[in-house]
């Protein structure tokens, strides 16, 4: 497809999106049901080989279950709606986990172990990280009402395949989403793209994915490092302190 047929077709897919967002809005409310709706996006695209998969489905899950995350869940008698999808090529994601509320220990410990357990829908295809961001939109359409929408993005390589983060920002129903990036940096024969060099995904995460005034990149040294780099990311965005600062959804 030529450059103008990409930007058609993103153009009719975000005005798709657009009509779901209007057909899902809940009727505004006194109070949102929950403080922060947080979708994470994983990247499978052929870059991530089989054991680096592996090592980012259980760093998420000990993520998840560990004391401090656990902790800045359950901080505040509002709850947190958790969602995950992973990524790769255009139209090429998977949800994980549908929109779940996490307001005690056990849906979360469920929600962890269930992400855990999960397997990976493809293994072939290139970064469309703009195609990534897009698909967030029609997951936000479906998601409680909250104060906070935050997407959270870890991947291991830049954009190759289909529309930018930006042009997706400038044609998708985003415009209240906190873009936060969880940059995978990965050295030697097996570095994807930019990430070759040491802070150099980080660099591009943060030039070309995150969005808003409180966002921010957090890094991993490798897949061996997810699970650390993870944690951090999380008890940083679900911090009461934060997200009790940050700019809210009109109701």
């Amino acid at each position: 497809m030529g450059q103008h047929g990409e930007h058609r077709s993103l153009v009719i897919r975000a005005a798709t999106i657009a009509a779901l967002t209007l057909a899902l809005a809940a009727p505004a409310a006194s109070a949102p049901n929950c403080r922060l709706a947080l979708l994470l996006a994983l990247d499978v695209s052929s870059s991530v080989d089989a054991e680096e998969d592996i090592l980012q489905r259980q760093g998420l899950a000990a993520a998840l279950s560990a004391p401090g995350v656990r902790a800045a869940f359950l901080s505040t008698p509002k709850p947190v709606a958790l969602a995950v999808y992973e990524w790769s090529g255009r139209e090429k994601q998977q949800t994980l986990l549908d929109w779940t509320i996490i307001d005690t220990s056990r849906t979360l410990f469920q929600s962890a172990a269930r992400l855990g357990l999960s397997q990976r829908q493809t293994t072939e295809f290139p970064t469309a990280l703009g195609h990534a961001v897009g698909h967030a939109a029609t997951l936000f359409a479906q998601a409680p009402d909250c104060d906070v929408y935050i997407l959270d993005v870890s991947g291991d390589g830049v954009n190759n395949e289909g529309f930018t983060p930006k042009q997706a920002y400038a044609h998708f129903p985003l415009d209240d989403v906190i873009v936060n990036g969880l940059a995978i940096e990965t050295f030697g024969a097996k570095a994807a793209d930019l990430s070759a060099r040491p802070g150099e995904m980080a660099a591009y995460y943060r030039s070309q994915l995150i969005k808003g005034t409180s966002a921010f990149v957090e890094t991993a040294k490798g897949f061996d490092d997810f699970e650390r780099a993870m944690e951090r990311k999380l008890i940083r965005e679900l911090s009461p302190d934060i997200v009790g600062h940050l700019p809210q959804r009109d109701n």
